[in-house]
């Protein structure tokens, strides 16, 4: 993809938002750096991680657990590498 149209830009900052502040602050610091070059496998690993709920997407995001099930992934793999560095 690479390219978001404004509206695609709009719903995943949206999804970004989370009750947690902490998940917030490292979602939305990751996608302030690579929001314009996100692909689609990129996306799709995003949304993954983002139907988690708050507590075990912290624990992820912090690397106190790593992504297991459907969530172990190449798609997830990549995206989350680049989260947890941003």
């Amino acid at each position: 993809m690479g390219d978001l149209t404004e509206t695609e830009r709009t719903r995943l900052r949206w999804r970004a938002r989370r009750g947690l502040l902490e998940n917030d602050l490292i979602i939305t610091r990751f996608l302030d750096a690579h929001e314009t070059e996100l692909t689609d496998a990129d996306i799709k690993g995003l949304a993954l991680l983002l139907a988690m709920g708050d507590n075990d997407l912290l624990d992820i995001l912090l690397s106190r657990k790593e992504p297991e099930g459907s969530l172990d992934c190449p798609e997830v793999h990549d995206v989350l590498s680049r989260v947890r560095a941003a």
